[in-house]
């Protein structure tokens, strides 16, 4: 009879109402300000882990909350101008063209260098998507 483990723990967990991950107390991922996104000092492990980088974050954060609440939206809707919108659905289009160009390549009995430039392609338009998230809200 096999042995059953409890699920092995994620590096990431959700952050409450933010829709973001949220790195766990012990992980080596920096933790991240749940407002401006800037990356938080390492803390001891004693008391609950920061959320905001100061007192400014923590009140724009309230402040958001409550006017969503009176909005009558819920604690996960995200707000983007249209020129980010734009800007987000331009990168998912090129990784799209990208993600097509490899697999065309593979019906195509591709050399090494062949494989390797498409693939460096690829990555290039998956690291644009990757700092979109990562980065710092304007003040």
């Amino acid at each position: 009879m096999a042995e059953q483990h409890a699920p092995e723990a994620t590096d990431e967990e959700a952050a409450p109402g933010s829709g973001l991950p949220s790195p766990r107390r012990g992980s080596a991922a920096e933790r991240r300000c749940g407002w401006c996104r800037r990356v938080l000092p390492q803390q001891g492990s004693v008391g609950r882990p920061r959320q905001y980088c100061g007192q400014a974050c923590r009140q724009r954060a309230y402040e958001q909350r409550s006017a969503t609440a009176k909005a009558g939206l819920s604690g996960d809707v995200v707000l983007v101008t249209r020129s980010e919108l734009d800007g987000l659905q331009d990168r998912l289009y090129q990784l799209r063209c990208a993600l097509e160009d490899v697999q065309t390549l593979l019906a195509e009995r591709p050399t090494k260098a062949e494989l390797e430039r498409s693939l460096a392609e690829l990555l290039h338009s998956t690291g644009r998507l990757d700092r979109l998230w990562v980065s710092e809200r304007a003040g």
